[in-house]
């Protein structure tokens, strides 16, 4: 691992520690200007887009105060043949439902030091700016290596994108002759056998509340097994019942209500959450889907079928995702499945 690798891995192990600090609320901190800055920045990000709202931003800060440390990076990067790509420009196009969700990519270009073009999300265009600032003044070498493009981007090398199913057949056509690496909407599911524990029911409704439910890796739908008590689910949701105290969390919940009403749909509510019978993937904000089977089988087949539809499922198995945990993928825990660092080293 050359110097220069090194010096890249301190200057994100420092944001980390910048994350940690401010979300422990550490009196003593090692960047104390820094740390003033970022709470003006999630204040302004909060302003700007109330979806993203004070604990949501925290809880952004504490997985990436908890994964930008030096052995864990360094750790993720020993497993490749590694090439710098400094004379290399990638575009990456940064989806906007989550705070610092396009983060990841930008980490993998940083890291190989490819010169990087982004495109920000209307709605997450506070925090991204910040973060280079500080990785900037952490590190000069990234200086003039970061751009921000508003317009249309022109001369890059490869692009990174993330957005909707319709967005996807724009990327598709835009950046045909380019090296690509799309991505496109995906859901997450649970898959429950009855002989869960009140903790993990509870951990589960973190992974379908937490960001409102509105990123890849929340969980927008449960498979049961015939009998199942779905108060059990209300009652592990009930911690969350301020929810709806969020006007726009509020109006999803109201509106998606009046919908199935008037459509004549049968759900079950308890005021904050909408329980739907349906075999779709994906539900609305304010409403968890789920499907009855009554052979774990059937659901695994169906999960093999969606798989290119499907982020994280949710199971009391060592071969899933643990209940609790969708939000906090590990640093090889690529986005639709498709190797971040592996694509770029190609390039």
């Amino acid at each position: 691992m050359n110097n220069n690798l090194k010096e890249r891995i301190k200057s994100f192990h420092d944001l980390g520690i910048l994350f940690q600090e401010n979300f422990s609320n550490k009196k003593i901190k090692t960047f104390p200007k820094w740390d003033l800055i970022l709470n003006q920045k999630l204040e302004q990000a909060n302003l700007y887009n109330s979806w993203f709202t004070p604990s949501n931003l925290k809880l952004s800060l504490k997985y990436w105060g908890n994964i930008l440390q030096k052995n864990k990076l360094e750790n993720w990067l020993s497993n490749y043949k590694f090439k710098i790509r400094s004379h290399k420009t990638i575009a990456i196009i940064m989806a906007g439902n989550i705070p610092i969700v396009g983060f990841h990519d930008l980490v993998c270009s940083m890291l190989l030091n490819f010169k990087c073009l982004i495109k920000l999300s209307s709605d997450d265009k506070i925090l991204t700016p910040f973060i280079v600032d500080f990785l900037e003044f952490r590190n000069p070498n990234f200086k003039s290596r970061i751009i921000f493009q508003v317009n249309t981007l022109k001369n890059f090398d490869a692009v990174i994108a993330t957005g909707s199913d319709n967005s996807h057949k724009y990327f598709e056509f835009y950046f045909k002759n380019y090296p690509n690496l799309l991505r496109k909407t995906r859901h997450s599911i649970a898959v429950l056998d009855g002989h869960e524990t009140e903790k993990d029911l509870s951990l589960l409704s973190n992974d379908i509340f937490n960001y409102f439910g509105l990123g890849c890796r929340s969980v927008s739908k449960v498979f049961i097994p015939e009998g199942y008590n779905l108060d059990l689910i209300f009652n592990a949701c009930y911690k969350h019942k301020n929810v709806i105290n969020h006007d726009k969390y509020a109006n999803n919940f109201d509106y998606n209500k009046a919908v199935y009403l008037m459509s004549q749909e049968k759900f079950i509510e308890n005021g904050f959450i909408i329980l739907k019978e349906d075999s779709k993937l994906g539900s609305p904000v304010g409403c968890l889907y789920y499907q009855y089977y009554n052979d774990i089988k059937d659901v695994y087949k169906i999960i093999e079928e969606d798989r290119e539809k499907i982020q994280c499922v949710v199971i009391n198995d060592k071969n899933n995702v643990a209940f609790g945990s969708t939000q906090c993928p590990k640093l090889d825990d690529y986005a639709d499945n498709i190797d971040t660092l592996d694509f770029l080293l190609k390039i």
